[in-house]
């Protein structure tokens, strides 16, 4: 079976700040204002972009950007990431007073040696052009996913192939991290041992969510399959479902459905619920993880038919 047993098993608060920062590619940076006579205590915020590179985030900030003078002054700085979170799913999540989870981080900006700037810049581009082979490799079924995500949602590669082509227009900064705390969608605070968390490394899954996520969940199919899950592997019977996340070991759904009623005549209410579906084992890439998806829908709907006599 393509489902694990523990199929609602949830992912420790390291493993999801390490999903968020390997699914996004914008965040948003904080440095301390300073002129002439030092840092002033105002902070000067921008969105930026960033790579994880063999364990070091990496900020590809534009060369006007205040950010550049501000580290000279003072290198210290905090960096916000939040979870792709494309489409429909936005309004959702307004509408129920939530918000994106994110990652936020503490920590020195850094300016690299001149002579380490086109090492670290020819780095990014390799990673990024692998992601972009990937994607123009893909199998037809993937393909068509990700070309049903609206025309706003884009995969990291395309966000940042025609970037790290214009070499003038940017600097590339490191960020060494001094703390990291997780921030869920109702706003609690998770602090994270910086000494047991790995960051990202490269990745053929988690740069293409936002399209995959997206892409599902504009597919009114795709989303029968999703209402599919949640009555076949937790028993409840969703009016509504969208893809809320993915990771290498399973996906979370967004689902409304009946809430709990004490008398059973009276006619319930929906409500949307969080579900999480793991995998019985670890996809490696884009391929892996649409692939686990049509076998776990093969999967329902041969059990489904079994204990309804048409199978």
């Amino acid at each position: 079976m393509a489902m694990a047993k523990a199929k609602s098993a949830a992912l420790s608060v390291a493993e999801k700040c390490r999903n968020i920062l390997g699914a996004s590619w914008e965040a948003h940076l904080n440095t301390i204002k300073a002129d002439a006579k030092g840092s002033k205590g105002e902070i000067h915020t921008s969105r930026v972009h960033y790579m994880v590179q063999k364990g070091m985030p990496y900020l590809i900030v534009p060369e006007n950007d205040m950010h550049n003078i501000n580290i000279i002054i003072d290198e210290r700085g905090s960096l916000s990431v939040s979870s792709p979170v494309p489409g429909r799913l936005t309004t959702l999540l307004k509408s129920l007073n939530k918000f994106p989870s994110r990652v936020a981080m503490t920590g020195d900006v850094l300016r690299l040696d001149d002579t380490k700037v086109p090492v670290i810049a020819e780095s990014l581009k390799k990673a990024i052009l692998k992601e972009h082979k990937a994607a123009s490799e893909a199998s037809y079924g993937v393909s068509t996913v990700l070309s049903s995500a609206g025309a706003t949602c884009r995969s990291r590669s395309e966000g940042l192939l025609s970037l790290l082509n214009e070499e003038s227009s940017y600097n590339i900064l490191k960020f060494e991290m001094g703390s990291c705390v997780f921030i869920d969608s109702s706003g609690s605070s998770h602090n994270m041992e910086l000494d047991s968390f790995e960051l990202p490394r490269a990745d053929l899954l988690l740069p293409f969510s936002a399209k995959l996520i997206d892409g599902i969940n504009r597919n009114d199919a795709r989303r029968r399959a999703l209402i599919l899950f949640c009555f076949e592997y937790f028993d409840v019977t969703a009016r509504d479902a969208l893809l809320l996340s993915i990771d290498h070991h399973g996906f979370e759904v967004l689902a409304k459905v009946p809430a709990t009623a004490i008398l059973l005549d009276v006619s319930r209410p929906y409500h949307w619920k969080e579900f999480r579906f793991s995998f019985k084992e670890a996809v490696k890439d884009v391929e892996g993880f649409c692939s686990m998806l049509v076998e776990l829908e093969q999967e329902a709907l041969h059990s489904v038919k079994s204990y309804s006599g048409l199978g």
